[in-house]
């Protein structure tokens, strides 16, 4: 019942331009949910993949070290698997005009301003997509292995990420469980930041107790070379010059990042733009400051999250101003090597 009162919530808000949109959303969200098996069950099935039950019972551990160890909610959430038959569970669309790494908000009744929409169907992403780029916006199409519903339903675990390796699931995981936990309405980059420092936090934790270290991962060259181009963009953007001008410096400094694309789990093939970029900033621009809250609380995470809902209950422009202070005194931090998911 729950689910059905949520979509008509949803269908009824919507004006008849973005109607499809919600159906599409609604219908997703029901068909993955339909799908969902207890993992005890399949943990019991004898024709069960026995790959799959082992990579089962490592998220069966994750999950209890998440709301033990982590204070992370201890609700039915990754306590059931589902095969979707899809390499991602959505696909989210990002775009930013051309002079400018601010992407362009997408606004919904339950989730609020995000900076990104999320289709079910590739061909439905790319659709979209296509007015965006008609439009004049840089536009980048990721497929997305996970996503939370803010604790509206049980999420489960799903065929897109259970064979990541441990670290990377781990991370997932305890990103996941983060958004449920805090979430500020029309405010991306404040909720996928926060997320990301519990899931690095999460997941050192994790390795320590394993009695190993978290490994350099080639992706953090990336992420080094991802956060120098954004610096050179601004700097160019803010210069105004002429607008050939600007195309032709613009193409220099993105054209670094094309052969690193190929490599990046859901991003092969695309574009590097100024999308690209701007989906990177929402999961790393306040992260220095989260991760300074962190150590003043002397990793106490309850003491930290206390001051994490504080922050997301305030007024956007209040809010803004204290993430400035953490902001400015906390040492500089590499973005997430992970690529951007919800």
């Amino acid at each position: 019942m729950r689910a059905f009162f949520l979509a008509l919530s949803a269908l009824l808000l919507a004006g008849c331009e973005s109607l499809a949109y919600y159906g599409q959303a609604v219908g997703g969200q029901l068909s993955l949910m339909s799908r969902a098996r207890p993992v005890e069950q399949v943990l019991a099935d004898p024709a069960a993949d026995r790959v799959l039950k082992e990579r089962l019972g490592l998220a069966r551990q994750l999950r209890d070290f998440a709301s033990r160890e982590l204070h992370l909610p201890d609700n039915g959430s990754y306590r059931s698997y589902a095969e979707l038959g899809r390499p991602y569970a959505l696909w989210n669309v990002v775009a930013a005009p051309e002079f400018s790494l601010a992407p362009v908000l997408s606004c919904f009744p339950v989730a609020g301003c995000v900076s990104y929409r999320g289709y079910y169907d590739r061909a439905a992403a790319e659709r979209h997509a296509s007015g965006l780029r008609a439009a004049g916006d840089d536009v980048v199409v990721f497929g997305v292995p996970a996503y939370s519903t803010l604790g509206w339903f049980d999420d489960p675990l799903l065929s897109t990420f259970i064979r990541y390796p441990e670290a990377e699931l781990a991370r997932l995981i305890f990103h996941e469980l983060a958004h449920q936990l805090i979430y500020a309405k029309d405010d991306s980059t404040f909720n996928e930041s926060f997320a990301v420092a519990v899931e690095r936090e999460g997941s050192r934790r994790w390795l320590a107790q394993q009695g190993r270290a978290a490994a350099p991962a080639r992706k953090d060259e990336f992420a080094a070379l991802i956060e120098e181009t954004r610096k050179m963009l601004e700097a160019l953007y803010r210069a105004r010059l002429a607008p050939e001008a600007m195309r032709e410096r613009k193409r220099a400094a993105l054209e670094r990042l094309r052969p690193w694309l190929a490599e990046i789990k859901g991003l092969e093939g695309q574009e590097p733009n100024n999308a690209l970029l701007a989906a990177y900033a929402t999961y790393a621009d306040l992260l220095p400051a989260f991760e300074k809250m962190l150590a003043e609380a002397g990793d106490d995470l309850p003491a930290f999250y206390a001051r994490v809902k504080m922050l997301a209950a305030l007024e956007p422009a209040q809010r803004k101003a204290a993430l400035a202070h953490y902001q400015a005194s906390a040492p500089s931090t590499p973005s997430p090597s992970s690529a951007p998911r919800r």
